[in-house]
C-alpha cells in the first residue's frame, strides 16, 4: 500500500494548488473553455462509437439471447439434479391415474390385490427411467422387534447384522427396508415377515424381487451376486433340500428365514394361501395340529411358517411347486453350525490366492468393487460350492442362537461364536483382522467346557467376551 504522503503528492488539493496568482487573463479563460469543449465533444463521440458497436442487432434479440441460455442451463442443470447415478428420475412423476389413486388399495395382509402385474407394467410405463434392467432389481427386506432387546448386547448384535446387510447392498446396487414394527398385530415372530414382504412389493413397484433376510443371517462373501438368471422361470427361491422335503417330510428340509420372491400377482396369491396359516386366522391351532401331523419330526405344536411352506410344496406342489425354486447349490442360506468349523481353511485358501495374484491385492474403489469380484472368479473355479467348498459361504444364517433375546438354545454354541463368526470370515476388507484365530479357538473350547458367560461385565472394559 502507499503511504499518505505519496497520495497528497500526486493528487495536490485543490485548495493549496497554485494557479499563478489570483487573477486571469481573457485568453486565459477563452484558452479553458476551448479545452472544455473538445474534451466534452471527444467524450461524446467515444460514447457514441461504443454505443454503435455493441447495439449492432436490435435491443429484444439481444434480451432473448440472454436470457434463453440461462433457461437451458437451468433446465439441464434440474434434469441432472434430479438423477441418480443409476440414472433414474426420482423426482417425475406424473399426473396420471395409477393404482396408488386407487382409494381401496391396502398395504395389510387381509385385504387381496387383484391384476398387480398389469398395475405394476403400467406404473412401470409411467416411469421409464425405472424401466431399464427393472427384471434384475432388487429389494433387500429385514427387521426385527420395536422394543429394546432382552439380551444386554442384542441391539448392538442387530446393529452389528444390520450394517452388514447395507453394506452389501451398498456394493451391489441393491435397496434396502429394515421394518421393526408389526405390519398386522396378530402377526408376530417368524410370520411377521410376511405382511413386511407384501407391503414392500406395493411401495416398491420398481423392484422386480423382494428378498428377505431374517436379521440373524449375515453376508460372509460380500462378493458373491445372485445368479437372478437361474430363476428366471421361478418365482420364489428357497434354499433347501428336495429329498428330505418329499422324501423325510422334515419340517427343517429348508429354511424360511432367507426367500426370494418375485414382486408379482402368484407371489400376492402364494402369501395369501401362505398367511392363511399364520395366528391371525381362526384356524391357527387346527393348522398347528395338521403340520405336526405332516412333518412328523416337528417339535412343538404351533403353526409356524417354515413347515407351512413345507406343507404347501407337498400338498399344493402343482399349484405352486413349479414356480418355487429349492437351491441346494450353494449356500443361499447356511446353517451357522457347520460352517464355523471351515473358516480357518477358508480364510488360508483365499489369503494364498491374494498372495499368489498381486492384481487382486490392488487398492480400489469400493463403486467397481464387481468388477474385482469377478476377477475373482477366476482363481475361485476350482473352489466349487456348498458344504465341501473352500469358498466363501455366502450367507451364513445363526438359526437358534437368539441375538436379541438371549434365549438361545444350550446344544447350540450360543451367542459369542455368532459374533465372531460374522466378522472372522469378512476378510474382503480385513477389518475384524483383531480377531484372531487364537481367540476363536479358546473360545470355542470355552463354550465346550460350558464355564463361559458371553455376556460377562467388566469394569474396566464393559462387555467383556472373555472369563
Amino acid at each position: 500500500m502507499k503511504s499518505p504522503e505519496i497520495y497528497q503528492s500526486q493528487f495536490p488539493s485543490p485548495m493549496t494548488r497554485n494557479y499563478g496568482g489570483g487573477r486571469r487573463t481573457s485568453l486565459s479563460i477563452a484558452s479553458d473553455a476551448f479545452l472544455f469543449f473538445s474534451g466534452a465533444v471527444a467524450a461524446l463521440l467515444l460514447v457514441w462509437s461504443f454505443s454503435t458497436f455493441s447495439n449492432h442487432q436490435p435491443t429484444t434479440n439481444f434480451e432473448t439471447q440472454t436470457l434463453e441460455p440461462k433457461s437451458s442451463v437451468s433446465v439441464v442443470d434440474n434434469v441432472d439434479c434430479e438423477r441418480t447415478s443409476n440414472g433414474l428420475n426420482l423426482h417425475y412423476d406424473p399426473p396420471d391415474q395409477n393404482f396408488y389413486d386407487d382409494p381401496s388399495l391396502s398395504y395389510t395382509i387381509d385385504k387381496p390385490i387383484k391384476n398387480w402385474d398389469e398395475k405394476r407394467r403400467e406404473w412401470l410405463k409411467l416411469h421409464p427411467s425405472f424401466g431399464p434392467n427393472s427384471d434384475e432389481r432388487v429389494l433387500v427386506v429385514s427387521g426385527s422387534q420395536s422394543r429394546p432387546c432382552s439380551n444386554p448386547i442384542g441391539d448392538h448384535l442387530l446393529l452389528r447384522f444390520f450394517k452388514n446387510k447395507v453394506d452389501y447392498c451398498r456394493i451391489h446396487g441393491y435397496d434396502i427396508f429394515y421394518n421393526n414394527v408389526l405390519l398386522h398385530p396378530q402377526m408376530h415372530t417368524f410370520w411377521a415377515k410376511i405382511p413386511a414382504v407384501r407391503a414392500a412389493m406395493l411401495a416398491h413397484p420398481e423392484s422386480e424381487w423382494i428378498w428377505w433376510v431374517d436379521s440373524d443371517a449375515a453376508f460372509t462373501d460380500m462378493d458373491f451376486k445372485l445368479p437372478l438368471h437361474r430363476y428366471k422361470d421361478h418365482n420364489f427361491v428357497v434354499h433347501g433340500w428336495p429329498e428330505l422335503i418329499y422324501r423325510k417330510k422334515s419340517w427343517t428340509s429348508l429354511n424360511a428365514g432367507v426367500f426370494l420372491i418375485r414382486n408379482s400377482q402368484w407371489a400376492l396369491d402364494f402369501m395369501d394361501v401362505w398367511s392363511g396359516m399364520g395366528p391371525q386366522t381362526p384356524d391357527y391351532e387346527k393348522w398347528g395340529e395338521i403340520l405336526r401331523e405332516t412333518c412328523k419330526d416337528k417339535s412343538f405344536p404351533e403353526s409356524d411358517d417354515q413347515t407351512g411352506l413345507v406343507y404347501l410344496l407337498l400338498k399344493e406342489k402343482e399349484k405352486w411347486g413349479d414356480k418355487i425354486y429349492v437351491e441346494g447349490e450353494y449356500y443361499f442360506e447356511g446353517y451357522w453350525l457347520e460352517i464355523v468349523e471351515t473358516l480357518e481353511n477358508i480364510t488360508a485358501k483365499y489369503n494364498g490366492v491374494e498372495r499368489g495374484a498381486r492384481r487382486l491385492r490392488r487398492r480400489h474403489a469400493e463403486k467397481v468393487s464387481e468388477g474385482y469380484s469377478a476377477l475373482w472368479e477366476k482363481y475361485l473355479k476350482d473352489a466349487g460350492y456348498g458344504k465341501f467348498s473352500w469358498r466363501r459361504p455366502f450367507i451364513t444364517h445363526f438359526t437358534g442362537c437368539q441375538p436379541c433375546s438371549g434365549q438361545h438354545n444350550q446344544m447350540f454354541c450360543v451367542i459369542m461364536v455368532l459374533y465372531i463368526a460374522i466378522y472372522w470370515i469378512l476378510t474382503l476388507c480385513h477389518l475384524y483382522r483383531s480377531i484372531t484365530l487364537h481367540d476363536y479357538q479358546r473360545i470355542v473350547t470355552l463354550l465346550m467346557s460350558g464355564s463361559f458367560n458371553p455376556v460377562k461385565k467388566s469394569k474396566r472394559r464393559g462387555y467383556s467376551i472373555y472369563n
